[in-house]
């Protein structure tokens, strides 16, 4: 008998926790699947240099999860049935369903166009390796003088616009901000920001709020027409929309909504973590969406599965942040220190030191992937079987 465990989505999240269970649990007493539609890990966090024509080391899961008894499956997810806990994929074989005892929701998110008109059509997004690979096409044919417009004043927008001026000097880059360019940042964390951009000659369109995309503009609320022979949308991420669809309690926005250890309030045999998850951090505050608060989520549904399981000590660990990482090209950074709920203080790293730790920190949140225990020791315990019954039965009576 095993105890099946099914890990939908192989992006930081997904990867992790199937990757921490393995190293939690005996492997003879559970089987592991990861279902993801691509065969490598994506470095989220590092599209907008995709686009920009870089190429990043390839990180096959046939070689990631070698050995670890995680069993991955290539394929794309159609649907949950949370009653009748399965899965409905489609792959090379067809469509077909996958029964699991424990799931774990890792489907992340993707671009979210706001519903303005035209942005479907006409703007490109690098929130997928897909979207990223695109926009590295077009932006190829591009001549000199012609203009990119990057909509969106986050982190995603200021690092693609000032990767994309870096890479491409000969071309009209600007950026559409809907609120002031970094007013999330302390002061000196925007004046350093705008030194960039000016150095950069990135034009800054500040409380622009985009309400349409045409093929060769963008027009704003006040109807100011900018030319955009590409427009980059980086206005906000919209969760996957297969919880919704759902007998899951989700968020309006269509977010698992999870206790502390991430299981979900309305079904205990379904974890969400990363995007995916609403969860509260320091502040009683919802932990925005992000690299830095989804791998914290997924060593914490991973330690909680192998307690529950084994009879162990569940987690209490609290997420919280400590700094906000932004790359303004290969050469420039910017390192803003906040609270634990994600307010800037005065400290900030800026320069070349802060490129390098930015690159330190992306390679590191990689390198956690293949390593999800952080290369610390760990030791396969047994699976309780009245426990792993327990938690049936729970889900039975609700």
């Amino acid at each position: 008998m095993q105890h099946r465990i099914v890990v939908l989505g192989a992006g930081y999240t997904g990867a992790v926790a199937a990757g921490r269970l393995a190293k939690r649990l005996h492997r003879e007493d559970v089987a592991i699947t990861l279902v993801n539609a691509e065969p490598d890990f994506v470095e989220r966090v590092r599209m907008h240099q995709v686009a920009t024509g870089q190429d990043l080391k390839p990180r096959p899961f046939s070689e990631m999860f070698a050995g670890t008894g995680v069993e991955v499956r290539l394929a794309q997810v159609t649907g949950v049935d949370v009653d009748r806990k399965t899965v409905a994929v489609i792959d090379a074989n067809g469509a077909g369903q996958l029964p699991y005892d424990t799931l774990v929701y890792a489907l992340g998110s993707r671009w979210n166009a706001q519903g303005v008109p035209g942005t479907a059509e006409h703007a490109h997004e690098i929130a997928s390796r897909p979207g990223a690979l695109r926009l590295r096409e077009r932006l190829a044919r591009l001549d000199a003088g012609q203009s990119v417009v990057v909509v969106g004043g986050g982190l995603t927008g200021v690092e693609a616009a000032t990767e994309i001026a870096e890479a491409r000097p000969d071309l009209d880059v600007a950026l559409a901000a809907r609120d002031g360019l970094g007013d999330w940042l302390s002061p000196k964390g925007r004046e350093h920001l705008r030194k960039v951009f000016g150095k950069l000659g990135i034009t800054a369109y500040e409380h622009a709020a985009v309400t349409g995309v045409e093929a060769d503009r963008v027009t704003t609320a006040d109807g100011t027409a900018i030319p955009a022979a590409v427009t980059v949308w980086t206005a906000g991420f919209a969760v996957h929309p297969i919880a919704k669809a759902t007998a899951l309690e989700v968020t309006g926005s269509g977010q698992i909504v999870v206790d502390g250890t991430m299981r979900s309030v309305s079904h205990p045999d379904v974890y969400a973590i990363g995007d995916a998850a609403m969860v509260m951090g320091p502040g009683d505050k919802p932990l925005r969406m992000s690299c830095a608060s989804g791998t914290p989520t997924a060593w914490q549904a991973a330690d909680a599965i192998a307690a529950r399981l084994t009879g162990g000590k569940l987690p209490n660990v609290s997420i919280r942040y400590f700094n906000q990482c932004i790359s303004l090209g290969r050469k420039e950074g910017l390192i803003q220190y906040v609270t634990a709920d994600d307010r800037a203080v005065q400290a900030v790293l800026t320069g070349r030191l802060a490129a390098v730790y930015k690159e330190l920190i992306c390679k590191s949140a990689a390198w956690g992937v293949a390593n999800p225990t952080l290369g610390l020791p760990t030791r396969r315990r047994r699976v309780t079987w009245e426990r792993a019954a327990a938690g049936s039965a729970v889900k039975a009576s609700a």
